[in-house]
């Protein structure tokens, strides 16, 4: 799939050998709680924008040609799987209230950061993710039904990762960049002529796992794309009390090319992170996608966001809903009517319902597996505690039948 045009400035990307961006500070330090400032407006130099949060397509002469050839099927498509994402999203955020699910990580307001990016990789190419990455997960084909029995406790991922070369959720936060870059440095070998691609969040470019696979990848020249979604909130701590700049200006410190683009904006999504990847494949290495965009719920269904943040920012951030200003964009272009909204409501619907039944339906979890695969070849308190888990499980019906 293609995409569209960019910001209404040239961006400004950071490299070895290449002029870097001044200043670029995302928040103000010690902000209080309601009066937070975040960066990320349409008039920021350093943001890649093809689409404003108002509809309107702008121009950008180094990612028009990502995006040049895009067709307005492809485009209700690119809004079909934001769409599709977010009810699944909600649907699962629901069943976790109603005691179906043990936790759930919701994606509220980064459909297009994931989306965007999603569509840009081929299907050679191999995706590491985090454990929010539902709307990738979607471009990659894997059923959502797989990702909720891991939530439920009923699998240990549902999915054959080399099926869809879509990874297992990973929930050590930043490994999976080193797996990401492992791997793409063994396809280097191999001469493959596909690219590697590693989901993590702000969170996590604070870990020293990230700095490592920054590391390696540059001396190796890996062919990898490091996609950071700066939704701004490490659960509670701000994007502000983790680093001085912007995080895509670290890329700089590495030796290889950093850009920061509009996360909440599907067009410059997909031509930024195809163009990370033409570079990795083309043998010029890893890069660094800052999708500078906002966490509109709960980090996990056991956050509480409103005790460390304030309404006034949130709706903000929801005047620059990535579903609405592409819709905007449909509808002022004409590329869509009121009958594909309709139809696509109605197979929202229908998603959300197969995927509750279906929840519905698995099985309760094994409770003794936990005790499973501890030690390769068993060990004496591993079995003395599954005795006593039993009993205490026993008690229960012994309770029961009195």
């Amino acid at each position: 799939m293609t995409v569209e045009s960019s910001a209404a400035r040239k961006p400004r990307r950071t490299a070895a050998g290449k002029a870097g961006t001044a200043g670029g500070k995302t928040g103000t330090t010690g902000a209080k709680r309601t009066t937070r400032s975040t960066a990320g407006k349409s008039t920021d130099p350093e943001l890649v924008q093809l689409l404003t949060p108002e509809g309107k397509r702008v121009k950008n002469a180094e990612y028009d040609a990502y995006v040049a050839g895009i067709t307005p099927e492809e485009l209700r498509g690119l809004y079909r799987d934001m769409v599709l994402t977010r009810r699944f999203d909600a649907e699962a955020t629901a069943l976790q209230r109603q005691g179906e699910l043990g936790l759930w990580a919701s994606l509220l307001g980064q459909e297009a950061a994931q989306i965007g990016s999603g569509r840009a990789t081929r299907e050679d190419d191999y995706v590491f993710p985090t454990y929010r990455e539902h709307g990738v997960a979607w471009c990659r084909g894997v059923d959502p039904t797989n990702l909720l029995g891991m939530f439920r406790g009923v699998n240990n991922g549902g999915w054959d990762p080399n099926s869809n070369n879509f990874h297992l959720y990973t929930i050590v936060i930043g490994s999976q960049t080193l797996h990401a870059t492992g791997y793409a440095m063994g396809i280097a070998k191999d001469g493959a002529d596909s690219a590697v691609i590693a989901y993590f969040g702000d969170g996590a470019s604070s870990q020293g796992d990230v700095a490592e696979s920054f590391t390696f990848s540059a001396v190796y020249n890996a062919p990898v794309v490091f996609f950071c979604q700066n939704n701004q909130w490490a659960i509670s701590e701000p994007t502000e009390k983790q680093t001085r700049v912007p995080l895509y200006q670290r890329a700089q410190g590495y030796g290889f090319p950093g850009v920061r683009v509009d996360g909440n904006d599907v067009l410059a999504c997909l031509a930024v992170t195809k163009w990370a990847l033409e570079r990795a494949r083309n043998g010029e290495g890893p890069t660094l996608v800052e999708a500078f965009t906002y966490r509109m719920g709960a980090h996990t269904t056991s956050d509480d966001p409103t005790r460390y943040r304030g309404d006034e920012e949130r709706l903000a951030w929801e005047a620059k809903d990535p579903i609405l200003r592409l819709r905007r964009y449909l509808e002022t272009s004409n590329h869509a009517d009121e009958g594909f909204f309709a139809e696509l409501e109605s197979e929202s619907e229908a998603l959300g319902k197969r995927v509750r039944e279906a929840v519905r339906a698995m099985p309760d979890p094994d409770h003794f597996a936990i005790f499973e695969n501890v030690y390769a070849d068993g060990h004496a308190l591993v079995d003395e505690e599954r005795a006593q888990f039993a009993a205490y499980q026993a008690s229960f019906a012994d309770e029961g039948g009195h």
